[in-house]
């Protein structure tokens, strides 16, 4: 598998660049190219599931460390399952304006980056779940792998070439390797989009009634 060396190689070697400014800047192209691909991909590769805690009395839950975005939050009640209902903070507010009564947690809404309000407010503690979209561990020594490296390196060669040419200021070049990385991510979201249904399944318009999408076409 792609190594953080094997990654630093073959940009040395498409740059054709040894100079030493150029050598001690490639951990910051690498950097950049994956915070892109992590916004830029809607890919399992990128899902973590976290265990947390829903403290009695508590109607805020602190979000695992570097979620960039909350997939699904759920409970478990009695030993169910319960998946928490995505809502506003407003609706939590209005919903349950007195947080110090207390219930068993039925939504949930982004408070900030790092936290996340629930309603009601948890009457005992709560055994809980969050899915949430994370970076991988950043590619920083010489033998790193992670899953950008593994399954998409393609799209992070190409994307640490783009930040190679804008450091070498070599605008026109950038714009080729640019096309390339924007063609590649377009296929790496068709496998997304691949493993979200199988070839069992046919898409469906959600408006009901005579179905307008055709396979293959949307």
């Amino acid at each position: 598998m792609p190594t953080y060396t094997y990654l630093v190689n073959d940009i040395l070697n498409a740059t054709e660049n040894t100079g030493s400014e150029f050598v001690d800047y490639i951990p910051y192209m690498v950097n950049k190219a994956e915070e892109r691909l992590v916004k830029d991909l809607d890919d399992y590769g990128l899902v973590t599931y976290t265990s947390v805690a829903v403290s009695a009395n508590k109607n805020i839950v602190t979000l695992p460390t570097g979620t960039r975005v909350v997939k699904n939050f759920n409970i478990k009640s009695n030993g169910t399952k319960i998946n928490l209902l995505l809502r506003t903070d407003e609706f939590i507010n209005d919903y349950w304006p007195v947080s110090a009564s207390v219930g068993e947690p039925k939504y949930y809404a982004p408070r900030t980056n790092t936290n996340v309000l629930i309603a009601p407010t948890a009457a005992s503690t709560f055994d809980g779940e969050i899915v949430h979209i994370s970076r991988p561990v950043t590619l920083s020594s010489a033998a790193d792998s992670n899953y950008f490296s593994e399954y998409c390196y393609d799209l992070l060669f190409y994307g640490s070439m783009v930040e190679a040419l804008m450091f070498q200021k070599d605008y026109a070049t950038m714009q080729v390797f640019e096309g390339k990385y924007k063609q590649l991510l377009e296929l790496q979201r068709n496998q997304a989009r691949r493993t979200r249904r199988d070839d069992m399944q046919v898409p469906a318009s959600p408006a009901g009634g005579d179905n307008t999408l055709v396979p293959n076409s949307n």
